[in-house]
């Protein structure tokens, strides 16, 4: 089975433009982002490119959870720390081109959010333009409960969604929070019922609209609210590589896998 399909969907007119919907599925309710997940993710994001015609892509995992997270348990993760320090950046900026790949879509996105939303889930979800979930969905970043900082480009996204204060209790104290809290926070665009036919419908009204005014404002809005981005969070995959070499991520890792509570020597 394939990790990531991609199905196409015409316009609701025969001049309408294409939407796609992209759904990862790692065969297992938990659903997590392995780096071959993340890298068929960027491949296809990146295969949008040049479509004048797209005018959606529209991201969704499994039923029963979006992502739970990076995958810790994966056997290409768990030997991360077996690499040279170069061979380590390398790999670990796989999520950031996933992630920035997915911001990059010319296309409206909008991602569908079912159960659970977490960790590189969250980092992923906020790279899209709108996120539609459920009433009984769920959203929580406990990157600092496994010694970790937050990467892959997410904090100034998800500080553009929610603010610097809100987005300190998600990643500071790894708060946990439900559908009507993410929505009041920014972090939800909006709950339905059924979120992917609420997606598919802004993403038929969006194929409705003229593609190239809608990219080039889609541009515009993306590049005043990005301005400073980078300079916020360019090195942060290196703090992930440097973090790795602390107590606090063994120990944060070795009770994830251990299914106890985390007790961090700092």
């Amino acid at each position: 089975m394939d990790e990531v399909t991609v199905e196409w969907r015409a316009g609701e007119t025969p001049d309408a433009g294409r939407i796609a919907v992209v759904r990862f599925d790692r065969g297992h309710r938990a659903n997590p982002l392995a780096l071959s997940t993340m890298r068929a993710l960027t491949e296809a994001a990146r295969g949008f490119e040049g479509d004048a015609r797209l005018a959606a892509v529209v991201l969704t995992g499994r039923a029963e959870n979006f992502c739970l997270g990076f995958d810790l348990k994966d056997a290409e993760t768990a030997a991360l720390l077996d690499l040279s320090l170069a061979e380590r950046r390398e790999v670990l900026r796989t999520g950031r081109r996933m992630c920035r790949a997915w911001a990059e879509i010319e296309a409206l996105t909008i991602s569908v959010i079912s159960g659970w939303c977490v960790g590189g889930g969250l980092a992923l979800a906020a790279a899209t333009d709108l996120r539609v979930s459920t009433l009984k969905s769920n959203f929580y970043a406990p990157e600092i409960e496994r010694g970790m900082n937050m990467s892959w480009g997410s904090i100034p996204r998800i500080v553009d969604l929610v603010g610097p204060s809100k987005a300190k209790r998600l990643l500071i104290l790894a708060e946990r929070i439900d559908a009507e809290r993410a929505a009041a926070w920014g972090l939800l665009d909006e709950i339905a019922e059924n979120p992917m036919e609420a997606a598919l419908a802004m993403a038929a009204r969006a194929a409705a609209m003229p593609a190239a005014p809608a990219r080039m404002i889609k541009r515009g809005i993306d590049a005043y609210a990005s301005a400073l981005a980078e300079s916020a969070s360019h090195a942060d995959s290196d703090q992930f590589a440097l973090a790795q070499t602390g107590p606090d991520y063994a120990e944060g890792v070795a009770s994830f896998i251990e299914g106890r509570p985390p007790r961090f020597p700092g």
